[in-house]
C-alpha cells in the first residue's frame, strides 16, 4: 500500500452544512431519500449521520474517514509542534532521533496506544517521524549554526537597552548626522582559502582543491564605514616584528598598516588606526564624530581615549559578545567580504600553480575583493538592520532574545534578598518557622533549645501544621535558622515546600512535552571575583574615561611589583628542587627597559573569547593557546579539547 494515497473521486467531500440542513428537513417531516437527493447525498451516510448525531446529541458532528491508529490527536501534535519550535528558539534545538526518543516517552507519560515496534526501539518509527512532518508544514530539518554561548547569554533586551540608551544619548547631545556615525572592526584574513563549490564526477566520495598550506598565517584588516555607505581604505596588521611600506604595495589606494609579532591588533597598533582614520574622516574638536566599536582591550586603552577625547572622536562601544547582531559590519559586510576574499583566492591559487600565497599578496586579493562586498548597499543596509541609522531601538523581538532564556538567572548578591509582592486578598500569608543551627560559630552564642520555646510559640506551630494539613493547598512554610548574637536574632530564609502531589497531577494533566522534557536551565551564577566585565559605554565622557585610567594605574604598579619582587628573588640566588637536584637560579639584574618591555608584553595578554586579562585571573585557572596564532584564552571560554584553533583563525566560522 502507498504512503500516500491519491483519491480519485470526489466521493465523501459533501460539505458538512448539507448534512446539517438535510437533518433538519429530515426531522421536519421530509423523507430520508428525497432529502439525500435533494442535496446530493448518499441517503446511507445521511442515515449514519442522523443516527450519530441523535446518539451524541452534539451539532457539529462530523463525517467522513477518522484515522483509527493515529499516536496523537491534532491538538497534542499542536502542542509538540509548538514545543519544537521553542527548542529551536533558545538554540537547543532536537535532532531527528532525539523527537522520536521525545515521542515515544510522551506515550508512555499519557499512557496512550503506539505501536509494537516502538517498544521494541525505544522510539517512534520513521514513517511517524515523516508523516508528522508532512502534517506540520510550519516544521522543518534545519542545519543549526554554531554560536557560543557567551554570545547567547549576552544578547538579552537589558544590555542591548542599554546601548541604545547611550546611543540616544549621544545622538541628542551632539546632532550627529549620517555621514559623522561610523562602524569600525577587525577580522583576520589568512593565506589559506575556504575552496568554492566546484563541479566533478557524480557519486566521487572526496573532491580536491588546492591551498597553499594546511594552516594559514593570519593578517588583521580593519575597516572603517559610515551610515552613508563610504568605506575607508583598509588598515592591516602583520605578524612581523617592524612595517615596511611595501607590504601594501598591491593593497586598495590609500590603504596602510603596522605590524607586531602576534598579527592582532593591540595598543600602538590602535592609535596608529585612530591616525589613519583622522587623516581620511577630518575629524577636529569642532567637527566631532561618532565612532561605534566593541570592547575589545586595545580599544579602551586609556592613550586611545585621550587621543579620542583631544581629536573630537566620540567612542560608543558595544555590549560585550554582541557584535554578531549589533555591529554594522558583521551583519552585512564582512560575510560577503569573505566569501570574495575565498573566491579571489581560489583565482589566484589558478594563476600561480605551484606557488605558495604569503601574506604579502593579501592587500593585492583584498583590494580585488573590496568592490564586490563593500558596497554603499550591504554597509547602509548594516546599518539599518542593527537600528544605529535610522534609529530604531524596538528592532528586535523576543525570539531574537529567546536564547538568553536559558541563562536568565539573578545574579549572586540578589538570590538572597526576598523581594515584596502585594498579596492578594483571598491569600494565605507564609507562615515563617524557625528552626535552630546545631552549629554556631565560634564568636556566636550557643543557640537557643527547643526546650526553651514559649508556649505561644509552640502553639502556633501547632496551628500552622494543622492548617497544613486540613487546606487543599497547603500554606507555604519559610524556613527560618535563627542565630543569636547578644540580645539580636538574625535569620536566614529558605525555599519553601513544593506543591502536594494532588497540585502536581492537576498541573499535569494537559498534554505538554515540557513534563517530559524541560526546557534546559542553568544553574545559579557563582560569584566571578577577579574579573572585569565590560558592557556598553561611552568611553569618552569624562568619568568613565577617568575610571579606565585609574584600572590602567592599578594595573601598572601590579605589574612593577611582581617584576621588582621577580628581580628580587633571582638576585637572591633562591634554590627549588626537582626530581631530587638541586637547581640554583641564576641571579638577574632588571633595567628599566627590561621591565617596561615585560610590563607590555604582559598587559597584552588577554582571553580572546571574554577579553579578560591575565593579571587578574582566578587562582588555578587553567589558559589554553591558539595552535595557529599562538594567542591564549580562559580553557572555560573554549570547548575544550586537545587542540585549540580560535574563532579568526578558523575559516569556516569565520563565514
Amino acid at each position: 500500500m502507498p504512503r500516500v494515497r491519491v483519491k480519485k473521486t470526489s466521493r465523501g467531500e459533501t460539505d458538512l452544512s448539507s448534512y446539517s440542513t438535510a437533518y433538519e428537513e429530515v426531522k421536519a417531516g421530509d423523507s430520508l431519500r428525497k432529502a439525500a437527493q435533494k442535496y446530493s447525498i448518499n441517503h446511507c451516510s445521511l442515515l449514519r449521520y442522523i443516527r450519530k448525531r441523535d446518539a451524541s446529541g452534539n451539532e457539529d458532528e462530523g463525517m467522513g474517514y477518522k484515522a483509527h491508529n493515529r499516536v496523537f490527536n491534532e491538538d497534542q501534535e499542536r502542542e509538540f509542534s509548538k514545543y519544537l519550535i521553542r527548542c529551536a528558539d533558545i538554540y537547543f534545538g532536537l535532532p531527528t532521533k532525539e523527537v522520536r526518543k521525545l515521542a515515544y516517552e510522551l506515550t508512555m507519560k499519557y499512557n496512550l496506544s503506539r505501536p509494537r515496534t516502538w517498544e521494541d526501539n525505544r522510539m517512534a518509527g520513521e514513517e511517524w517521524f515523516r508523516m508528522f512532518m508532512k502534517r506540520n508544514p510550519e516544521l522543518s530539518v534545519r542545519a543549526a549554526q554554531a554560536t557560543s554561548l557567551s554570545r547567547a547569554t549576552s544578547f538579552n533586551k537589558t544590555n542591548v537597552d542599554v546601548f541604545y540608551d547611550n546611543l540616544s544619548i549621544v545622538m541628542d547631545r551632539y546632532n550627529f548626522e549620517p555621514q559623522d556615525i561610523y562602524n569600525i572592526d577587525e577580522t583576520g584574513i589568512t593565506t589559506v582559502q575556504k575552496p568554492d563549490r566546484v563541479i566533478a564526477r557524480r557519486g566521487s566520495r572526496q573532491v580536491g582543491s588546492l591551498t597553499s598550506a594546511e594552516r594559514g598565517t593570519l593578517v588583521t584588516v580593519t575597516f572603517a564605514v559610515n551610515a552613508i555607505g563610504n568605506v575607508f581604505p583598509p588598515f592591516f596588521v602583520f605578524p612581523r616584528v617592524r612595517y615596511q611600506d611595501h607590504f601594501v604595495r598591491d593593497g586598495p589606494i590609500g590603504s596602510t598598516g603596522t605590524a607586531n609579532p602576534s598579527g592582532w591588533m593591540q595598543d600602538e597598533s590602535f592609535l596608529r588606526f585612530l591616525e589613519h582614520f583622522q587623516k581620511h574622516s577630518k575629524v577636529s574638536p569642532s567637527h566631532k564624530v561618532l565612532l561605534t566599536l566593541d570592547n575589545h582591550s586595545s580599544h579602551v586603552h586609556i592613550n586611545t581615549l585621550d587621543y579620542c577625547k583631544n581629536n573630537g572622536i566620540v567612542l560608543l562601544s558595544f555590549p560585550p559578545h554582541c557584535s554578531h547582531k549589533l555591529q554594522p559590519l558583521d551583519r552585512s559586510a564582512y560575510g560577503p567580504l569573505k566569501k570574495a576574499v575565498n573566491s579571489t583566492c581560489d583565482a589566484w591559487m589558478r594563476s600561480h600553480p605551484g606557488k605558495t600565497m604569503s601574506i604579502y599578496d593579501i592587500p593585492g586579493i583584498v583590494a580585488s575583493a573590496m568592490p564586490l562586498a563593500m558596497t554603499s548597499s550591504n554597509i547602509q543596509a548594516g546599518f539599518r538592520k542593527t537600528g544605529i541609522y535610522p534609529y530604531n531601538r524596538n528592532l528586535f523581538t523576543e525570539i531574537d532574545y529567546a536564547p538568553a532564556f536559558v541563562t536568565d538567572r539573578p545574579y549572586p548578591e540578589n538570590t538572597n534578598e526576598r523581594t515584596e509582592r502585594p498579596n492578594p486578598e483571598n491569600t494565605i500569608e507564609p507562615a515563617v518557622v524557625p528552626i535552630f543551627n546545631e552549629y554556631p560559630s565560634e564568636d556566636e552564642t550557643p543557640p537557643l533549645s527547643p526546650s526553651l520555646l514559649t508556649k505561644e510559640l509552640q502553639s502556633s506551630l501547632q496551628t500552622t501544621v494543622e492548617q497544613q494539613a486540613l487546606h487543599e493547598s497547603p500554606v507555604p512554610i519559610i524556613q527560618q535558622t535563627p542565630r543569636t548574637r547578644g540580645s539580636i536574632a538574625i535569620y536566614q530564609e529558605i525555599s519553601p515546600r513544593p506543591s502536594t502531589s494532588a497540585q502536581a497531577a492537576i498541573d499535569h494533566s494537559a498534554f505538554t512535552p515540557e513534563v517530559v522534557r524541560p526546557f534546559p536551565k542553568a544553574p545559579p551564577r557563582k560569584c566571578n571575583k577577579g574579573r572585569k566585565t565590560r558592557k556598553s559605554t561611552i568611553y569618552t565622557d569624562t568619568p568613565e574615561k577617568e575610571e579606565i585610567r585609574k584600572e590602567h594605574e592599578a594595573k601598572l604598579k601590579r605589574t612593577k611589583a611582581k617584576l621588582i619582587k621577580k628581580s628580587l628573588d633571582g638576585r637572591k640566588g633562591k634554590t627549588t628542587m626537582s626530581k631530587g637536584k638541586r637547581i640554583i637560579s641564576k641571579e638577574k639584574k632588571y633595567t628599566q627597559k627590561e621591565l617596561s618591555s615585560e610590563e607590555s608584553e604582559e598587559e597584552e595578554c588577554y582571553c580572546l573569547i571574554c577579553l579578560a586579562p591575565y593579571s587578574e585571573s582566578r587562582s588555578g585557572e587553567k589558559w589554553i593557546q591558539c595552535t595557529s596564532c599562538k594567542q591564549w584564552a580562559h580553557e572555560e571560554c573554549t570547548e575544550g579539547g586537545l587542540s585549540y584553533v580560535c574563532h579568526n583563525c578558523d575559516s569556516e566560522y569565520s563565514d
